[in-house]
This record gives C-alpha cells, sequence and structure tokens, in this order.
C-alpha cells in the first residue's frame, strides 16, 4: 500500500477523531439514560414500600420526588462533563491539529521501531548465514585433507604391494 500524504493523514486522522466523539457521545448518552432508569425505578420502588410500610408522610414522598429528580439531572451532568472532556482537544483547528501531530508522532514513532526491529533481525539472520557458510567450509576443507591423505596412504601401499609381488615374480623366475 502506499504511503499516504500528511494531508491524506490528517483527514484520516480528523475522521477517525469524529468517529471516537460521535462513539464516546452516544455511549454517554446511553449510560445516562439507562442510569436515569435505574434511578426512577429505584425511587418508584422505594416510594411503593413506603406505602407499603404505612410510613407514608409528606415529608418522605417529597424526598423521593425530589431525588427522582435530582439524580437523572445529575447523571445528565456528569455525561455533559464527560463528552465536553472527550471532545475538548478538538474545538479549535490548533488544538486538533496539536492532537493531529502528537497522532502522526505516535505513528512515526511506531514505524521506525518496527523498522529497527527488522534491520535487526536481518543482520541477526545474515549473521548466522555466514557463521553456518564458514563452518561448513572449514569442514569440507578437514574432510579434503583426510581423503587426501588416505588417497596417499592408499597409492603408497598400492606401490609397496606391487614390489613386493614384482620381487617375489622375480625370486621365482
Amino acid at each position: 500500500m502506499a504511503e499516504q500524504t500528511p494531508t491524506q493523514r490528517t483527514a484520516t486522522a480528523k475522521k477517525a477523531a469524529a468517529t471516537r466523539k460521535r462513539n464516546t457521545a452516544a455511549r454517554t448518552a446511553k449510560t445516562t439514560k439507562s442510569s436515569a432508569k435505574a434511578t426512577r425505578t429505584s425511587a418508584a420502588k422505594a416510594t411503593t414500600q413506603a406505602v407499603d410500610a404505612g410510613g407514608l408522610t409528606l415529608d418522605v414522598v417529597a424526598l423521593q420526588a425530589e431525588r427522582a429528580v435530582l439524580i437523572p439531572v445529575g447523571a445528565a451532568l456528569v455525561a455533559r462533563d464527560a463528552v465536553i472532556d472527550i471532545t475538548k482537544p478538538f474545538t479549535s483547528r490548533a488544538t486538533a491539529e496539536k492532537e493531529l501531530k502528537k497522532f502522526e508522532r505516535r505513528g512515526n514513532t511506531a514505524r521506525n521501531n518496527v523498522r529497527r526491529e527488522v534491520k535487526r533481525t536481518r543482520t541477526r539472520v545474515e549473521r548466522e548465514l555466514r557463521q553456518r557458510r564458514s563452518d561448513v567450509s572449514t569442514r569440507v576443507e578437514g574432510v579434503r585433507g583426510d581423503l587426501q591423505k588416505q588417497v596417499g596412504e592408499v597409492q603408497s601401499n598400492a606401490t609397496g604391494l606391487a614390489k613386493k609381488v614384482q620381487e617375489q615374480v622375480a625370486a621365482i623366475a
């Protein structure tokens, strides 16, 4: 795959940042919604329990009603704060570019680390190959020397035997 230009990388990073922002906002909204639902349910249970217990007083009802209102409001404010914190780096062009450059530097560092690792691995494999080749050459030279020595011994033995046979033939004749 061809390398991207800085403009393409910037555009891709902006798209990715926008997607992350949307996904986080959706998750936060979903969490807030489920939290509010749980609060309503617990407030309704508490009210039902108070009525069942016969302790239904105006103060208890007012307190439960107040809780039923304040808890979802608090949850919504927490969710809003989370969305603001997430989107803060992308509120202006300068901060967005700063964040994108940070992402680009991190990607560049990762790429350089992979390149270094590949180079180290290649160097190690080449070194091992040279070592093995040298070992094989040394062994071949040793075997060649042994064979030449043995051939020389066989020739000298054959020559010696031939002389003995000639001497024996001459002695008989």
